[in-house]
């Protein structure tokens, strides 16, 4: 599809903000606990939901953005669920648990709008240039999934927490007016009569009938189990080598920023078969030579500060690869909202089971075993990502 929609001037900062309400409401999280746990008496047995809820709220949702899209259009689609969002950011600074776990849940409702259907407004409004939007959605996100825990506990460190999260929260609101004049240009599907046929756009069947839609849920699926999973994780694995707390959070800090490159390289690479075919090559070796690498125990700063790189580089590339998988593999917005929905409610169900699933075996049988397992589901990843790279399309 070639065909441009009509779209607002500021639709382009609309998705980049967007973007980087889908991490910050949730990344900056994790460095806010130890106020919640003063502030408000959380228990540390419940500070782990503060992330696992969105995840499962995703995993939930997914496809019934993906319906509504469809049905009311993607940009007031959007708009809604950034409503969700910003009133469950702004719930949160209510100094109470309650708030703090309804407002979470609204917060995963909210982002989960872009989660879907960002992919969908690409496909639609830059058809030709869906390689650069989609490196700065993809950079926006990655860079401010990245630096959230850290903003968030220097900020908390200064501020008393009901400020420093209505603080963060404020982009939500900027977010909101930004994406008003969106509104305007909102897409629904078009609805076929007998006389009349729309030319310019091919309705197929369900996504969910198509055995190639399955391989892409299954990438989308690995990748966000490994990436999360090792997130968790990874930290106790470096001071169970003998590394301090602090310098175990820093490598796993180099971890994240080491993908940020990829989120510029895969969307640009990928108009060529060649680039895509590099990619998930970057995608295998990056996690089974990263992980394979942090299996050598008594390793030096340096080596594994490498082995986090070259994991950066697979978790980063395959997070980008699966968004273009996204925009690639259909033939309209709506297909690509449709396949995005349907991967990501499986993918994020996986990211949420894969860290409990991790630290239990890790318990049981030590991390090595697990981190042999985290090299399999890898190597699964790889191989979905040769089998999509086969086809056009899921419709082949």
């Amino acid at each position: 599809m070639t065909t441009t929609h009509q779209h607002s001037r500021y639709l382009t900062l609309g998705m980049i903000l967007a973007a980087t309400n889908m991490r910050l409401p949730i990344t900056m999280m994790p460095g806010l606990i130890s106020s919640l746990k003063r502030t408000l008496g959380l228990p540390s047995s419940m500070a782990g939901l503060l992330t696992t809820i969105p995840l499962l709220t995703f995993a939930v949702m997914s496809p019934l953005i993906a319906h509504w899209g469809r049905r009311f259009g993607n940009e007031l689609t959007i708009y809604v669920m950034l409503i969700f969002l910003a009133l469950g950011s702004y719930l949160r600074v209510i100094p109470t648990i309650a708030a703090l776990f309804i407002g979470t849940l609204l917060v995963g409702i909210g982002a989960d709008g872009g989660n879907v259907l960002i992919p969908a407004i690409i496909k639609d409004n830059f058809p030709t240039k869906i390689p650069v939007a989609t490196s700065q959605y993809t950079l926006s996100m990655l860079l401010v999934g990245s630096l959230g825990t850290g903003i968030s506990g220097v900020l908390a460190a200064h501020w008393s927490l009901p400020v420093t999260m209505a603080v963060l929260s404020v982009i939500g609101l900027i977010n909101l007016v930004v994406w008003l004049p969106n509104l305007k240009y909102n897409h629904r599907e078009p609805v076929a009569t007998n006389d009349e046929q729309d030319s310019t756009v091919v309705t197929h069947g369900s996504v969910w009938g198509r055995p190639l839609a399955w391989v892409v849920t299954a990438f989308f699926g690995l990748q966000a189990l490994v990436y999360y999973s090792l997130l968790t994780w990874l930290p106790t694995v470096f001071t169970a080598h003998g590394f301090s707390t602090i310098v175990a959070g820093n490598l796993v800090t180099i971890m994240q920023l080491s993908g940020l490159p990829m989120s510029f390289i895969v969307p640009t690479s990928s108009g060529k078969r060649r680039g895509v075919l590099a990619m998930i090559w970057v995608v295998g070796v990056g996690f089974i030579a990263g992980i394979g690498g942090i299996l050598m125990s008594g390793t030096s700063f340096g080596w594994s500060a490498l082995w986090c790189i070259l994991l950066g580089l697979g978790s980063g590339a395959a997070f980008s690869l699966a968004v273009v998988f996204f925009t690639q593999k259909t033939t309209n917005g709506f297909e690509t909202a449709d396949l995005s929905g349907m991967a990501q409610s499986a993918g994020y169900l996986l990211a949420a089971i894969g860290p409990v699933l991790f630290g239990w075996l890790g318990g049981q049988l030590g991390w090595a075993p697990v981190l042999w397992l985290a090299i399999g589901f890898s190597a699964l990843l790889a191989l979905a990502g040769s089998i999509i790279f086969r086809h056009d399309s899921i419709y082949d």
